[in-house]
């Protein structure tokens, strides 16, 4: 897949338009990843973990469509003084329109924060269009009081004096956690110096307070998360400012849903999985995608791992032949080695054998 992009607008009901960018071919390819993303980001930082080597097998199979809220694209101009900004429900029920003005019938839907919270609203109005559900630090709550009130002062700083060291704490906070503790802070100070200077010099302080805002009015989805008839994989770092949440709106889930239906990845000593551990969430990500029938064939990491230390050749035990391309895109029953933290199933055909629960 190429790494260029066709940008387009697509139109919506209580949007108004949504600015998409489409990566690969929708019209040959196995499958479709629908992305949305958190505060203070847009589509460039799907673009940037796709670019990751630990994708290779996905983007060879599958295309992408990232949506960019209204507003959040780099360098956009301030949204219009009468424009009504969605509420994050209506966000995810518009995504839709996405998919019917670009002939997609269903998608993989992925998101992170802010993003995770509209594709699971998403996946709630649209059962039938989604194939699986990607959540990272998804919140199922309503805002807090005290972060209700932190968030006020967020907003008037922004719209008063545009972005400042006060909100990029927030926006730092919010996607990178407690990141002092970190396990790799030489790496992670990179990513978040790389996250202020975006904050500083492409986002529009006066559309970010809109999302922010909408994001603190967002109503509870927890109670509704029963809706969701797909598979749903769960992801959140030990160190994550949602930690608590994800493990909250994990636990609804198990309540409300079939428990093979819920997958759970805790990656331990990170805050935001996707900048910190890309090849620990892309792995995962693979054996999700199995599960669903996808990239099947397809050597997962640690099966190519074991590989090279029990042969030199680095074949696969038992392999004795190469693998036509047919033969390759069946499903091999690969499992994953890193079960959910509550005992939720594994991503697909796990053996009878327990192991660790964190990575």
């Amino acid at each position: 897949m190429s790494g260029a992009m066709e940008q387009r607008e697509i139109s919506a009901p209580r949007v108004g338009r949504f600015k998409v960018y489409i990566q690969g071919d929708l019209k040959n390819c196995q499958f479709i990843i629908l992305t949305v993303h958190d505060l203070g980001c847009n589509h460039s930082m799907w673009a940037n973990f796709i670019s990751h080597t630990s994708m290779e097998e996905i983007i060879r199979r599958g295309a992408f469509i990232h949506v960019d809220v209204p507003g959040q694209d780099n360098e956009a101009t301030a949204l219009p003084a009468d424009y009504t900004f969605p509420s994050m429900q209506s966000l995810g029920e518009d995504l839709v329109c996405v998919l019917d003005q670009l002939d997609v019938k269903t998608v993989i839907a992925l998101g992170e924060g802010a993003g995770a919270n509209i594709v699971a609203r998403f996946a709630m109005a649209q059962p039938d269009r989604v194939n699986g559900v990607v959540l990272i630090h998804c919140t199922g709550t309503t805002a807090g009081f005290m972060e209700s009130m932190k968030d006020k002062l967020i907003e008037w700083k922004l719209e008063q004096i545009g972005m400042n060291p006060t909100a990029e704490t927030y926006l730092c906070l919010h996607r990178f956690g407690s990141f002092e503790k970190a396990l790799n802070k030489e790496q992670l100070q990179k990513v978040i110096e790389s996250f202020q200077q975006s904050l500083r010099s492409k986002v529009n302080p006066h559309n970010l307070k809109l999302y922010v805002h909408s994001y603190m009015k967002r109503s509870n989805i927890a109670d509704q998360i029963g809706k969701v008839r797909c598979p749903i994989l769960m992801v959140t770092g030990t160190k994550s400012s949602f930690n608590d949440s994800v493990h909250s709106l994990f636990n609804k889930m198990r309540e409300v849903l079939d428990k093979k239906q819920v997958d759970y990845l805790e990656v331990d000593g990170v805050a935001n999985v996707l900048e910190e551990k890309p090849d620990r969430f892309a792995e995962s990500f693979l054996y999700f995608l199995q599960g669903l029938g996808l990239v099947g064939g397809v050597p997962m990491p640690r099966v190519q791992r074991s590989a090279s230390i029990e042969g030199s050749s680095g074949q696969i035990p038992g392999r004795t032949r190469s693998m036509s391309m047919e033969e390759a895109d069946l499903p091999r029953g690969t499992w994953s080695m890193s079960p959910p933290k509550f005992g939720g199933s594994k991503i697909s055909g796990s053996p009878p054998s327990s192991s660790p629960t964190k990575s």
